[in-house]
């Protein structure tokens, strides 16, 4: 650990979720060498409630919560959002990005033939998925299969283990990406917490970290943040840009849960399919969750008579497109209010839900309390970042889900594996990697 200042990176990457794993990615396989700075544990997937509950259920840390008693949680761990996502691929909103010079066509169509992305197939599809899927369709609804990031062959049926990280490896997560940037020469640190950009003449010279116990620097030529919404604007703070972590957004949702007597499962691929009211600003899916995480959503709302139905259970998401507001704290707080276009959107979306449950037999019908994900837009391009996610700092870069200017309520990890390619390509596009 100590040589580390005496060596020379090109880069230095803080963060390795899908933003920072895709840069990773790109430089790593341009000949880049990459110190890459994780802050959350690399200990393997294990599948357990115990590793899921460190990962992402943390108060103060991966759980934080509003003032109105929302919760919002984000990952910190080696793979960051990736790890505890349901590997949904939903298209980038291309017009917004146009809008702000920024063409993710190309990188996307080069995702795509990378990874694993297609709809699951008819044979893991779960029945509670499918019992929702034929009813919605029944009354109408333009139902379908969602897009996965999911090698299909390695996923297994009767299984709840996808928001627990997928022990099995059937679930993709930027941790590939970091394990093969490993493999062409990259360093990789886990339980490294940055703590402020180091500058010289107004240019980024490298990072100063914690690392068990002890503070390090660290020195490149190139740094990018990608520490994810909360995490990269109070990075950036502490480096002198001020400007950040202000009326952004998250993604609310409710879960509307009703029993039927011909189901006994609980055990299937979440949100394998739905149905996005665009217009209407919310998404409607199957959320299937493990017996302990349906176990907490029913106390929440105090229906503990639903408990023993946790197989007979047929839960439908509502996830809302958010409008911008709030702020975060010097200590990462999240001070932001749900807004009355989003709890209109969100029990619009409830009714349909509702309507999906009765027409598929359902009784019993609740839901749960609000809870949100996704947190971003607290380093918007054009703000803070400009289209190539420079700051106004040199040689100092943004790639995770702050940089998104604009809220649009789906979830986002295709986008930001294509930042993530795009900024990789813009950096090696350069003779060196001296910029």
């Amino acid at each position: 650990m100590d040589n580390l200042t005496d060596t020379e990176f090109d880069a230095i990457v803080v963060g390795s979720g899908p933003g920072g794993g895709s840069v990773v990615h790109e430089l790593s396989r341009q000949g880049w060498k990459i110190l890459m700075l994780e802050k959350g544990k690399g200990e393997p997937i294990a599948g357990t409630i115990r590793q899921t509950i460190a990962m992402a259920l943390i108060p103060g840390k991966s759980l934080h919560v509003t003032p109105q008693m929302l919760g919002l949680i984000h990952a910190i761990a080696l793979g960051g959002s990736s790890i505890i996502y349901y590997a949904n691929a939903f298209e980038p909103p291309y017009e917004m990005f146009d809008a702000y010079g920024i063409d993710l066509r190309p990188a996307v169509a080069e995702v795509k033939q990378e990874l694993p992305i297609a709809p699951l197939s008819d044979g893991l599809i779960g029945p509670a998925a499918s019992k929702i899927m034929e009813s919605a369709r029944d009354i109408g609804y333009e139902w379908d299969k969602l897009p996965k990031i999911v090698y299909q062959d390695k996923c297994r049926l009767n299984c709840d283990k996808c928001v627990m990280g997928c022990p099995y490896g059937a679930k993709w997560s930027s941790r590939s990406y970091v394990e093969d940037a490993c493999d062409h020469g990259s360093v990789l640190l886990t339980g490294a917490h940055a703590t402020r950009v180091l500058q010289e003449n107004h240019t980024a010279s490298g990072v100063e970290f914690t690392y068990r116990g002890r503070r390090h620097r660290a020195f490149a030529k190139t740094i990018v943040l990608a520490a994810g919404g909360i995490g990269t604007p109070l990075l950036l703070r502490q480096s002198g840009i001020h400007n950040v972590g202000y009326e952004f957004f998250f993604d609310p949702l409710i879960v509307a849960i009703g029993e039927v007597d011909d189901l006994s499962g609980g055990k299937e691929f979440p949100m394998a399919t739905g149905c996005h009211f665009h217009a209407d600003g919310y998404l409607l899916t199957d959320l299937v969750l493990p017996r302990w995480l349906y176990s907490l959503f029913t106390a929440q709302v105090l229906r503990f008579d639903r408990l023993p139905a946790h197989k007979r259970s047929l839960p439908i998401m509502i996830k809302a497109k958010d409008e911008l507001g709030g702020q975060l704290t010097k200590r990462g707080g999240v001070r932001k209010r749900l807004g009355e276009i989003e709890r209109r959107r969100l029990m619009n979306g409830y009714e349909h839900a509702r309507k999906i449950l009765v027409n598929a037999g359902a009784r019993k019908i609740f839901k749960t309390w609000y809870l949100a994900v996704h947190p971003g837009g607290t380093v918007k391009i054009n703000e803070v970042v400009d289209s190539n996610l420079k700051t106004e700092i040199d040689h100092l870069f943004v790639c995770d889900c702050s940089v998104i200017p604009e809220a649009w309520g789906l979830p986002p990890s295709l986008t930001l594996l294509a930042l993530g390619k795009r900024l990789g390509k813009h950096l090696s596009g350069e003779s060196n990697p001296v910029l």
